[in-house]
């Protein structure tokens, strides 16, 4: 029987209540926790009205010894449901790390650009509220009613005065929660704002130092932060004003409750010890409302927090592990794609189709801006906006397991990223470097001897983002990359771009090894010599593929369409000469 789709609780909500077992314990140990809270109560009791009374050492050493006891068994349970919830916290962290880390990543690459970072934020912000005091304030506020109960015990008009007061903070937590979430939420905003704002532009210091653009850059931060602080500002204004009400209120209570107490007794309705007891008894009555206002803004963060935790794991859910399909032969085909980008009208690419048998050596002409490296994305699988239908082997691209189909793809971008870590590790992409794998990848793209003469070889450590090479030398790296392991298919956007002619000579002597293994091979660029190396030719303009077929007859017809459009051209008068 499925569950009707109004209880379906999402897989965030799914991972927390796996932990309702975990909770249910802190709830025990917290009912024993506060139960015990009437400990201190009974003992003045005992003492003032007992103890005093009979003046009896044995009647006050049994007491105190069963306090101390009782006050033993209270501190175990407060260290028990504590140390549930961090360890829940850990499981919760370890459950769902890899899950967020995938989701992110999705989103940072999709159209949205999510910094994981805050997702990463986000997880770590639920798990800390998980685990404070602000739950507890959640399992300690049902408590006390009962507190309360034991107050009108004593006296009725002392159990009133504990309603009065616990009105007064639930009407300042209800003012807390209408005044602070909206100030709050935006300071958050503008907090991550700035943060992802300056992180970008770190990433290319260099440019910002060498051409004198950092004090530009730094007015656009300093608005952006100061935006952030004045919103900030506000936010802590509405809560240190809920705050010092809040103590306003505990402050005035417990003195009017000793003050109600004292009238009591000299009315004689109340003993001193019952007047001390009702006093404890209230402030604990009030406590949980009290911190509850105390925390309300790590709540309502933490609620923000997982409720972009939940949309993130909704619009990315987690891909079909057990998914496996046979190993690609490289055949690509593209049906009616169109592809486009948040914030402009028009689609970047226009009804591509074509069909790319196994083998292939595809060069992808056109001018900038036409669309190459949007339809290179497309072709691998990276670009978000897309329609229409992207078929490897004739399944689906987007139905493949990504960590089972990254293997069998090669793509070269044209901005190549390299990541810290050795030469070998970069070329075998990270996974358990195969010497015999990271060699051939490093002969096929020319590079081998290149390697060699680093002073650690392949395991020459490359620095951040490979700062320690050449543009040259982190290409061929890529390429290297992007053709280890033998993939069926392999998308080079501008390989040559930052090659020199030994360069270009080993990258098309790359491409002829790969023609001839029986590799899929896209080339992308604006080099005509490289379509000597092709046996396809596709010609990409304004995202529209104006030209696609066998190189020679793509090229025959390009020739006869310029000879027709020349031959069409009205002839140039003569030139005749002026009188001087």
């Amino acid at each position: 029987m499925k569950t009707p789709a109004l209880f379906q609780r999402s897989e965030l909500m799914g991972a927390l209540w796996a932990f309702r077992r975990e909770f249910c314990i802190v709830g025990l140990f917290s009912a024993v926790s506060n139960l015990l809270m009437l400990t201190p109560t009974i003992y003045m009791l005992q003492v003032y009205d007992r103890v005093l009374v009979s003046q009896s050492e044995l009647t006050l050493l049994a007491v105190s010894l069963i306090c101390l006891f009782l006050f033993g068994i209270m501190a175990i349970a407060e260290w028990t449901r504590s140390r549930v919830l961090v360890r829940a916290g850990v499981r919760l962290d370890e459950q769902l790390g890899t899950r967020v880390f995938n989701a992110s990543f999705e989103s940072y690459l999709g159209s949205s650009g999510a910094s994981p970072a805050r997702a990463f934020g986000d997880l770590l912000q639920v798990r800390q509220f998980l685990t404070g005091q602000g739950l507890f304030a959640f399992f300690d506020a049902p408590w006390a009613p009962i507190y309360v109960a034991v107050t009108f015990m004593l006296h009725p008009m002392l159990g009133m005065l504990a309603i009065v007061f616990a009105c007064i903070q639930v009407a300042l937590a209800w003012f807390g929660h209408r005044h602070t979430v909206a100030p709050a939420e935006a300071a958050s905003r503008a907090a991550s704002e700035v943060a992802v704002y300056l992180q970008g532009k770190l990433r290319n210091s260099e440019v910002l130092e060498s051409m004198g653009m950092v004090d530009n850059l730094r007015h656009r931060w300093r608005e952006r932060h100061q935006d952030f602080l004045t919103k900030n500002g506000q936010a802590q204004a509405v809560n240190n004003r809920v705050t010092a009400w809040s103590k306003f209120i505990r402050y005035s209570q417990q003195s009017l409750a000793l003050g109600a107490g004292a009238l009591l007794v000299i009315d004689g309705q109340l003993s001193a010890g019952g007047m001390i007891a009702a006093n404890v008894l209230m402030s604990r009555a009030l406590a949980p409302i009290d911190m509850l206002v105390g925390s309300w803004r790590g709540f309502v963060s933490a609620r923000a927090a997982f409720e972009r935790l939940e949309d993130l794991l909704q619009q990315f859910p987690e891909r079909d592990p057990a998914l496996s399909r046979v190993a690609p032969r490289g055949q690509l085909q593209l049906q009616a794609v169109f592809a486009g980008a948040p914030g402009r009208d028009t689609p970047i690419l226009k009804n591509i189709g074509f069909t790319v048998e196994p083998g292939t050596v595809v060069a992808v002409l056109g001018p900038s801006g036409s669309g190459k490296s949007t339809l290179a994305r497309v072709m691998v699988g990276i670009w978000p906006d897309v329609t229409g239908d992207v078929l490897l082997d004739g399944l689906p691209l987007g139905g493949w397991n990504r960590l089972e189909l990254g293997p069998h793809l090669g793509y070269l971008p044209q901005d190549v990223e390299l990541f810290e870590g050795t030469i070998a590790e970069n070329i075998a992409r990270f996974s358990e470097v195969d010497s015999d794998k990271v060699i051939d990848a490093a002969r096929c793209a020319g590079l081998h001897e290149m390697i060699l003469r680093f002073p650690k070889g392949y395991d020459t450590p490359i620095g951040e983002a490979g700062g320690m090479l050449s543009g040259g030398q982190r290409q061929r790296i890529g390429l290297a990359r992007a053709v280890y392991g033998d993939p069926a298919m392999v998308v080079l956007d501008e390989p040559n771009a930052n090659l020199d002619e030994p360069g270009e000579a080993a990258l098309m002597n790359t491409v002829a090894q790969l023609k001839a293994k029986g590799k899929t091979v896209f080339l992308i660029t604006h080099r005509p010599g490289a379509i000597g190396a092709a046996d396809h030719l596709m010609i990409l303009n304004n995202g529209v593929l104006v030209a696609n077929g066998p190189r020679d007859a793509v090229i025959g017809a390009l020739k006869q369409q310029s000879a027709q459009s020349q031959a069409s051209e009205p002839p140039h008068p003569p030139l005749t000469p002026q009188p001087a």
